[in-house]
């Protein structure tokens, strides 16, 4: 079902039931946040009553890496009937933020989620902390990134986000991250003042399940998938496939399928020199959902060889399709496969190691795992916070 985008209704509330205001991506700048946000939303309405407001123009359009795809939409997946949306807050505020402000003051939300991934938002995100408060409301801050790797390396961009964030931070009562490591590196980044700090899994990307269309007989289909970054590491994937044989090769395919940001083309230049190009089929551009599921249906194994990450959209659909994942041993995703059978962990920036860890993928294609996350711990941690309501006196 379809939310309206700027929806003036005051959901009903049953007496003691939370009421939950997410705040993350909207679809205008379609990311993994955007269907994270979508998802988690619609876990919240099972047990709360829910509205979500969305980041509309997080950035001028000129400075996105993706501003092709920008206003397009390519996402399938609709919000639930029973959550109120506010489509959407845009960077530059006026008269977006008012919107945003009337709409916390209208739905009274006892609980405001912050999803956190870009600095793009901060000052966004301060003006709705503080109208959070001021209905009474707690702050929880979920975070997937502490700083996004392009905005990092920008001196500028990063001393004012780090900066900004802090004003956020100090109007929030918990945190929510998706693994120890994340724990660990949050602490050493801010000062929490003994707030807690949840440790929550990121739940399944379930709208991309497909049954598996059969390739050919013998050949095992390795998939990248996601914007093409230099922490993605897929030029060492490159390498690793470069490494076989043109015997083994002749066993495998591999998909690449992935926006390139940051200008970075290295990998697209190994591909274009490689001994096993006729294997090698590439898809630069960001696909739409439709897409999406038919590249992981045809996928008999994804392959992703990150430098570094907290988390990863493509890791949670591939999990959700019960495919065999070649992930290297970075950040978050350790935890994330912890209870994953279907996982074989390599080391990241080792071409050779990926190269033995293809070759033991292939024996697993065809093979079907259970991912066992799901959104019920995310929504249980969420109102885990949640005010208790006060106690309704007896009637004489």
């Amino acid at each position: 079902m379809t939310a309206t985008s700027e929806d003036d209704r005051t959901p009903a509330s049953e007496a003691g039931v939370a009421r939950v205001c997410v705040v993350g991506s909207g679809w205008r700048f379609t990311s993994g946040i955007s269907y994270y946000t979508c998802h988690l939303a619609g876990a919240l309405a099972e047990r709360a009553t829910v509205s979500a407001i969305l980041m509309r123009r997080m950035i001028p359009k000129m400075l996105y890496p993706g501003r092709a795809r920008v206003g397009k939409r390519l996402a399938a997946l609709e919000y639930d009937e029973r959550v109120a949306v506010f489509d959407g807050v845009d960077w530059f505020w006026i008269p977006s933020i008012i919107g945003a402000v009337r709409h916390i003051r209208r739905t009274r939300p006892t609980l405001v989620v912050l999803q956190w991934w870009t600095g793009t938002v901060v000052h966004s995100y301060f003006a709705l902390a503080l109208a959070a408060r001021s209905v009474g409301a707690r702050v929880i801050v979920e975070f997937h990134e502490v700083q996004d790797t392009g905005e990092a390396r920008v001196p500028l961009v990063s001393s004012y986000t780090r900066r900004a964030l802090r004003g956020v931070l100090r109007r929030a009562e918990a945190f929510l991250v998706h693994s120890e490591h994340d724990r660990e590196h949050l602490g050493r980044a801010y000062n929490l003042s003994g707030r807690p700090v949840e440790v929550v899994p990121h739940g399944p990307f379930s709208h991309h399940r497909a049954e598996r269309t059969p390739g050919e007989e013998g050949v095992c289909r390795l998939l990248f998938f996601g914007t093409i970054r230099p922490y993605k590491g897929l030029e060492y994937l490159v390498e690793a496939f470069n490494a076989l044989s043109a015997e083994e090769a002749s066993g495998y395919r591999l998909a690449v399928v992935g926006e390139t940001w940051e200008g970075w083309t290295r990998p697209l230049d190994l591909i274009e020199a490689s001994p096993h190009r006729n294997r090698i089929t590439v898809v630069n551009r960001y696909v739409s959902d439709e897409d999406v599921t038919e590249h992981f249906a045809r996928a008999d194994v994804v392959v992703l060889p990150y430098l570094r990450s907290s988390a990863s959209g493509p890791l949670h659909i591939a999990m959700s399709n019960g495919l065999p994942v070649v992930v290297t041993a970075v950040g978050g995703l350790v935890e994330a496969v912890a209870d994953y059978d279907g996982a074989i962990l390599v080391e990241p920036g080792d071409p050779p190691g990926l190269t033995e860890a293809l070759r033991k993928a292939r024996a697993r294609a065809g093979d079907v795992y259970v991912e066992r996350h799901t959104w019920q711990r995310n929504v249980d941690a969420i109102l885990a916070f949640a005010p208790t309501p006060a106690p309704t006196e007896a009637r004489p």
